[in-house]
């Protein structure tokens, strides 16, 4: 055999051998492992670590709107406080209570994933889906009432407090429903033509979204009692409290009428006193002569310090002691009132992007689930949601005492 044989011969041999190896490798690489990754625990703690490196540029986007909210607070306490009476704290309080059982469930299904227990986490998953559309149909009942009522950012304020339910405009809640028809409708018909076909794949997923379709409309149901159920003076009185108890849907002309007529009463009961006393009676007769000067003055000034005295701004004093109830000014003006519920949609709006956000990643979760995709080595996903999720939820745990609980 000559030289040039037994290389190539030696060649082919590493060659077989080399391929061998790859074939080897590739037959103990798992499918769910990535080709750059060489253990599913490297894969984990990679994937891990970018999705809290994610949620830190999500707090420090949030962070900047927080600030926002504590400068204009801090400049214009009054206007908050006002304007926080036109949140329904019990719309906000359903919604937090749903969010926190949410986190629940969620935490929840990363134990399945685990554990592959595929029909509970599928259960789960679709629960954590369902509370987050009964979030936005309340929301939506919020958000539309809202809209009815003119109390819109600071270019579209258009709050009129003689007349806070004007008639005419659009029918905002049905805008705000017509892409969850849509979206019901379609999985609907898909239900339908899955089972039809037999393909229990399909119909398997199906079936939890279209619970989870209606959830939404659960929500709004709840959102629609809970927002009737406020008393109608509920809101004048908000507005009443806004305008700094300057009143002035409840006769402010007569209130001051009234101050005026009281203090000049106090004026005149001063100066009877006054010129009844033994003191004022000597001043006069001492101070008759011209040339006492200094006695006229003396007169002259005990007659103002009676008239001050006498006079509501002096008698009032102890009520006066600088806090909201005390403002003089109407805070529900679109460059007032229009700033603060500027900045409430778009805390508000941006968490609810988020929540629209995980609901698009968790379905993908939910059919990844039903596939049975995750074991105890892949789980990965689902614990990454998971932490996504605590955010969001972690977020509107914030919001909702910053807004709504501000009084």
């Amino acid at each position: 055999m000559s030289t040039t044989d037994v290389q190539t011969t030696e060649t082919g041999a590493s060659a077989s051998a080399s391929s061998d190896s790859t074939h080897g490798h590739d037959h103990d690489h798992p499918s769910f492992l990535a080709h750059h990754f060489d253990t599913p625990e490297q894969q984990f703690d990679s994937g891990k670590l970018g999705m809290w490196l994610f949620l830190v540029t999500e707090v420090l986007f949030f962070s900047g709107m927080f600030c926002a909210y504590a400068i204009f607070r801090m400049l214009r306490p009054e206007v908050f406080e006002g304007c926080s009476q036109f949140l329904n704290t019990k719309l906000g309080a359903i919604n937090t209570g749903v969010l926190l059982f949410s986190s629940l469930t969620m935490a929840w299904a990363v134990r399945c994933a685990q554990t592959e227990e595929y029909k509970k986490l599928t259960a789960l998953l679709a629960t954590t889906l369902s509370c987050a559309m009964v979030f936005l149909g309340v929301k939506s009942i919020e958000y539309s009432h809202k809209w009815g009522m003119g109390l819109n950012p600071a270019g579209l304020f258009t709050y009129d407090p003689a007349n806070p339910h004007p008639s005419g405009h659009p029918n905002y809640l049905l805008w705000l429903c017509i892409p969850f028809i849509a979206i019901t409708i379609g999985v609907a018909i898909w239900l339908v033509v899955s089972f039809l076909k037999k393909n229990t794949f399909q119909f398997e997923c199906a079936k939890p979204l279209l619970v989870v379709c209606l959830s939404f409309f659960a929500g709004v149901g709840l959102g629609t009692i809970l927002e009737s159920g406020e008393p109608a003076e509920h809101h004048a009185a908000a507005g009443d409290h806004g305008d700094g108890d300057a009143h002035a849907e409840h006769g402010d002309g007569d209130h001051a009428d009234h101050a005026v007529a009281d203090h000049d009463a106090d004026v005149d009961s001063a100066v009877a006193a006054m010129e009844d006393s033994g003191d004022l009676v000597a001043l006069e007769t001492l101070a008759a002569d011209e040339s006492n000067t200094g006695l006229q003055n003396q007169l002259d000034a005990r007659r103002r310090q009676y008239e001050v005295a006498g006079s509501s701004v002096v008698s009032d004093v102890d009520e006066v002691d600088g806090t909201i109830e005390k403002a003089t000014q109407n805070v529900f003006t679109p460059r007032t009132a229009g700033v603060f519920f500027s900045i409430y949609y778009c805390m508000t709006g941006i968490h609810a992007i988020h929540i629209l956000a995980g609901i698009g990643v968790l379905v993908w979760l939910l059919v990844r689930s039903i596939r049975q995709d995750f074991n105890r080595q892949y789980f990965g996903p689902v614990d990454y949601v998971g932490l996504y999720w605590h955010l969001v939820d972690l977020i509107w745990i914030y919001l909702f005492p910053l807004l709504y609980l501000i009084r």
